[in-house]
């Protein structure tokens, strides 16, 4: 089976929605994207009388990571077919029993939301396998370079979407204000794009959500917060909403900045990235790292970040841990290949989410 496109993708959700009435739900997103089409999601768990916690896992949010869609529309495949059927689960070597499932599906909704950027992922499989960004053209300014158009929607959060004056003039964050850039151009403002609009709106539906995922790759890795800076449990008043540190942001081992993370949060979250790459390296052996996402690079404006800051900025709303995954080696590996991956994807947040306990 040859990697999915986009008609493929929102039929497969629509599909296992229509199969397991009793155990899923189809939702649909409030904002088309600037080619006109809609976004679906997908909630499964078993029913309760009371609203669960929810762990939410979105992907396709770069358009030639191709991969992304296919590891969420599997899982949440295999685990509805395992709690219909009463078995457990295996990938390669890492096995999950019957009441593991089960109980998962119990204690937990998961939101699966596996195609952000319809328009983007189109573009890539049929005409620049490497591009990254939507389709927006609103901002390229008359400019006739194809370059110009659309905006990278994991820089498009509001975090720190200012970078130019948080960040220290000599860090090197991995954002553009420039339209024309190619790979990381953050937009005009932060939630400019719909498909940034639309992750927002979800989170807001489920207010019980814990814990975030943002499937991407590559680069073997399972990332936790922050990605602004190296993270500290010791001193709260520096972090990201004191302007006094403006300027400060971004360079690694120096002693003028380092982004607020009280310890229990930093503990949980190392621990839970350490759960995902043990339950993948179980399956044919494989070591991802789990590591900040300021140990890949240094970010702003990104999913896992603003989802993990919504509840300083605002205490009404919930505490969410935000991760991503960096998956495999290339942007669309061989097909047999990426189907490996799935599995080791697949079995990693299986354990990641049973381990949320």
């Amino acid at each position: 089976m040859p990697y999915l496109n986009i008609t493929e993708v929102e039929s497969a959700v629509a599909s296992l929605a229509t199969a397991y009435p009793g155990t899923s739900e189809l939702l649909t997103l409030p904002e088309p994207s600037v080619e006109g089409r809609t976004a679906h999601a997908l909630r499964i768990g078993a029913p309760a009388p009371v609203p669960k916690s929810c762990v939410m896992m979105i992907g396709g949010v770069h358009a030639r990571e191709w991969g992304s869609c296919e590891i969420l529309v599997h899982l949440a495949a295999d685990l509805l077919e395992a709690q219909r059927d009463g078995t457990g689960l295996g990938y390669g070597g890492t096995v999950f029993t019957a009441d593991q499932v089960r109980n998962l599906l119990q204690r937990l909704d998961l939101v699966f939301f596996p195609l952000v950027n319809p328009d983007g992922r189109l573009f890539s499989q049929t005409a620049d396998p490497m591009w990254r960004k939507n389709r927006d053209p609103a901002n390229a300014g008359g400019s006739t370079n194809p370059d110009c158009v659309g905006v990278d929607v994991n820089r498009n959060y509001d975090f720190l979407f200012d970078f130019a004056t948080a960040f220290a003039p000599t860090a090197t964050p991995q954002v553009s204000a420039d339209p024309c850039d190619q790979q990381v151009y953050e937009g005009p403002s932060a939630f400019s794009e719909p498909e940034t609009r639309n992750v927002r709106w979800l989170l807001d539906q489920f207010p019980r959500t814990g814990w975030f995922v943002d499937v991407h790759s590559y680069s073997q890795d399972m990332l936790y917060n922050w990605g602004d800076d190296e993270n500290q449990s010791v001193t709260p008043a520096m972090n990201f909403r004191n302007s006094q540190y403006d300027g400060k942001r971004g360079l690694p081992g120096d002693v003028a900045y380092a982004e607020y993370i009280p310890k229990t949060d930093a503990d949980t979250a190392v621990l839970l990235a350490e759960a995902f790459c043990q339950g993948l390296h179980g399956v044919r052996g494989l070591a991802y790292r789990p590591l900040s996402g300021f140990h890949l690079y240094p970010t702003s404006g990104t999913s896992d970040d603003y989802v993990f800051a919504r509840h300083f900025v605002d205490p009404e709303q919930g505490k969410v841990l935000g991760f991503t995954v960096e998956w495999g080696t290339q942007f669309h590996p061989p097909w047999a290949e990426m189907q490996r991956i799935v599995l080791d994807v697949d079995a990693g947040l299986v354990r990641f989410c049973l381990a949320t306990a």
